[in-house]
Formats: structure tokens, C-alpha cells, sequence
């Protein structure tokens, strides 16, 4: 697993211990290409961050910072910020790391650009409308705030009122699939 874009394009990213499932190389690669106009000068929003590679991904193709929300990878993502950073020659990313529930996140002010939820696929099925929910209730209002929510390819993932699904990139059923959303 690495960085696929941006100053730390290449950089590895280590992957915590425990049933995890990594966003993969190819989906955020596709995810960051559709939204390459977004990404400089974003606040992103990372949920179920995990070895935080979505926001590190945004912060390698010049988010101006990012917040990584999951219930147990602070190390990791920790870990793994410190590489991208050095990598970019910086002694420190912009990049905040909460240790909690992502279902139940709550954000101070929601003023992100770019909000990414991508959960243990089997939270969909349980959870999908509070996962979306949230996300939603992050994003910063106007028409350039984006949700990506990424689930299992052939999931239809819900759609939050405001808020529309623009495109899915994906390879199939079982396979890692991105729904990206806008604003109506």
C-alpha cells in the first residue's frame, strides 16, 4: 500500500494488525483523478481512516489539511503521516488524528471539502444511513463539497437528502467501489 499521487507519490504506507481492509492503490488513485480539482486547498475529512491513507493521499496532492477519524490506527496513521512528511520535506503535516467511533462523529463546524467514509464493508448493511449521515452533516455547505463513500461494488450506498450521487468508480460486485457524491 502507498501514496499514488502528489510530492509523497510512492511513499509505503503501513497497514495496521487485525481485520482491516485498506482502501486500495487503484480506487484512490481513480477517486483522487476524478476529483484532482478539489484536492488543493481542501479540508479533508477521513472516517474510518485506518492507516489514513485517503487524507495523507490528499495531503500529498495539496490538501491544506485533513482529520482522520477511527477507533483504533492512531499509531499507525501517526506512523505513516511522519513518512509522508518527511517525504515532502516538512516536519509535520497538518493533520489532526481522533481516536472514536466514526458512526457517531460529530464535528465542531462542518467545513470540510471533501469528506471520505469508507467502513468495514459489513457497516453498510447495519449502519449506512448514519455513516452517510455523517459525513453529510461534515461538509462545509456550497457546491464544491464532495462525499466519497466508498463500499463493496454492487452496494447501493445511500444517498443523504442534498446531496446527489455524481459517479461510481469500480470494477464490480466484491470489489472496492467509490461513490462520489455533490450537492444538488
Amino acid at each position: 500500500m502507498r501514496v499514488t499521487g502528489g510530492k509523497a507519490r510512492g511513499i509505503q504506507l503501513r497497514v495496521p494488525s487485525g481485520p482491516v481492509r485498506p482502501a486500495t492503490d487503484a480506487i484512490r488513485e481513480a477517486v483522487f483523478n476524478s476529483l484532482a480539482a478539489y484536492v488543493p486547498g481542501a479540508r479533508v475529512l477521513d472516517l474510518f481512516a485506518g492507516t489514513g491513507a485517503y487524507a495523507l493521499e490528499a495531503l500529498s496532492r495539496g490538501a491544506r489539511s485533513a482529520v482522520c477519524v477511527d477507533r483504533a490506527g492512531a499509531d499507525v496513521i501517526r506512523a505513516n503521516a511522519a513518512a509522508v512528511a518527511k517525504s515532502m520535506a516538512l516536519d509535520a503535516l497538518p493533520l489532526e488524528v481522533i481516536t472514536g467511533d466514526a458512526t457517531a462523529y460529530v464535528v465542531p463546524a462542518p467545513d470540510f471539502d471533501l469528506v471520505v467514509a469508507d467502513p468495514p464493508w459489513e457497516l453498510w448493511e447495519r449502519s449506512g444511513d448514519a455513516i452517510a449521515a455523517v459525513a453529510a452533516a461534515a461538509a462545509a455547505p456550497g457546491p464544491d463539497s464532495r462525499l466519497i463513500l466508498e463500499a463493496p461494488g454492487g452496494f447501493v450506498v445511500p444517498v443523504p437528502e442534498g446531496w446527489r450521487l455524481h459517479k461510481t468508480l469500480g470494477k464490480g460486485k466484491g470489489q472496492p467501489a467509490a461513490s462520489l457524491l455533490r450537492r444538488l
